[in-house]
């Protein structure tokens, strides 16, 4: 096994840890009953704590990745064929976040409610590929220090100018642009900030593919992320403040009221630290693997949490109902089943997808029989009715 590709292993890990983190926290936090909701009480506000590193972490790690793959490849530009497969990726994650949000009992009754155009985690992710795709194109005939640097100045302006433009509706947009900018109608996560979490882990990724090769990364990459990531989460506040009381830039007084975008940017950072030391510790195969079907996961549990497609969903019958003894236990259930299935899909997804093919195909084979016989049908009557009116001959 190349040294290169065990370097991998910690991402797989991660995108472990965050998709399993994912399915507790969209589970406890839609069933768990609002009297329990108490941010005073240490194991709720420890809890909530981190399903809020969760969503940084996937988007930071994504970009990461799918970075790594793309520049690995010897090819540059329009030839490197990680653009095509990143670009077909990035719309596929766009399809299949719109189609599960569409409701089949709507389109029955011929409508599309105005959910399906809410936007979220998976729209975005789909979003942010095309953008560094699009960063990568436009820079790759450059001089190579300017693709990172796009990347972190994304970051760093998407950050530093929420407050801003946090506040904007976007009315003058159509809605279903709209939503990918704000959350006034309703959207779970928007393309701005989240953005940014994906750009700074393709610039760490950039970093990364540098120095992949030296034998004392991990000595050197380590500290710099736990330094980097301390430094965010109990500093950057304060130095907000302090470029504040220095310029007198409103700005940065209302970065230091709701600093949630550095100080969790610096929670990803010890993540990856964390993830990194215990690298020979999570080669475990299954735990690697549920890292690598992320995609299945999350549209499992789509459809069973929230009812994809018919509306029927744990969501709609325990909605913010349960009470902690049941959502725990609840929760790790879940996780485990959502797991299962998609352990199992990923499994046998050619003999499935070999299935669904021939189904298709057999059903079109019908269908057409059924069009050619309607259409000789139809004929006959036409011609029939045309006799009997006598506007043409026996």
């Amino acid at each position: 096994m190349s040294n290169s590709k065990s370097r991998l292993f910690f991402l797989d890990a991660i995108r472990a840890w965050a998709i399993l983190m994912m399915l507790q926290g969209h589970f406890i936090d839609g069933l768990l009953d609002n009297a329990f909701r108490d941010n005073s009480n240490i194991l709720f506000s420890t809890w909530k704590y981190f399903r809020g590193i969760t969503a940084p972490v996937f988007f930071t790690v994504s970009g990461f990745i799918f970075t790594f793959l793309l520049i690995k490849s010897p090819q540059t530009g329009w030839s490197n064929p990680r653009v095509k497969k990143g670009i077909k990726r990035g719309l596929e994650l766009l399809v299949i976040a719109y189609l599960l949000r569409m409701n089949i009992f709507g389109l029955f009754k011929g409508e599309i409610y105005d959910s399906f155009y809410l936007v979220d985690v998976l729209h975005c992710i789909g979003l942010s590929l095309l953008f560094i795709i699009g960063f990568y194109i436009l820079t790759f005939a450059k001089q190579k220090w300017i693709f990172p640097t796009i990347l972190a100045s994304t970051t760093l302006l998407l950050f530093i100018f929420e407050p801003i433009y946090k506040t904007m509706g976007f009315e003058f947009l159509p809605q279903a642009i709209a939503n990918y900018l704000t959350k006034a109608n309703g959207s779970v996560f928007t393309i701005i900030p989240w953005l940014g979490y994906a750009t700074i882990g393709s610039f760490m990724s950039v970093v990364f593919s540098k120095f992949q090769k030296s034998s004392n990364l991990y000595f050197y990459i380590v500290p710099a992320y736990i330094a980097t990531g301390l430094i965010l989460i109990f500093f950057s506040s304060d130095i907000f403040m302090s470029i504040y009381e220095i310029t007198g830039i409103q700005l940065f007084q209302s970065i230091f009221s709701n600093n949630y975008l550095f100080i969790r940017l610096g929670d990803v950072l010890i993540v990856f630290s964390i993830f990194i030391m215990l690298r020979k510790f999570l080669m475990n195969a299954t735990w690697l693997k549920i890292g690598q079907s992320t995609l299945s996961i999350y549209i499992i549990h789509f459809i069973i949490l929230y009812g994809s497609f018919t509306g029927v969903g744990l969501y709609r019958f325990f909605n913010h109902s349960l009470n902690p003894y049941y959502v725990i236990p609840g929760a790790i259930l879940f996780m485990i089943v959502c797991t299962f299935f998609a352990l199992q899909y990923e499994k046998h997804k050619i003999e499935i997808k070999s299935s669904i093919s021939s189904f298709l195909s057999t059903t079109r084979i019908y269908l057409e029989q059924i069009a050619i016989l309607l259409f000789e049908v139809l004929r006959t009557i036409t011609e029939k009715v045309l006799r009997i009116l006598g506007l043409i001959k026996s």
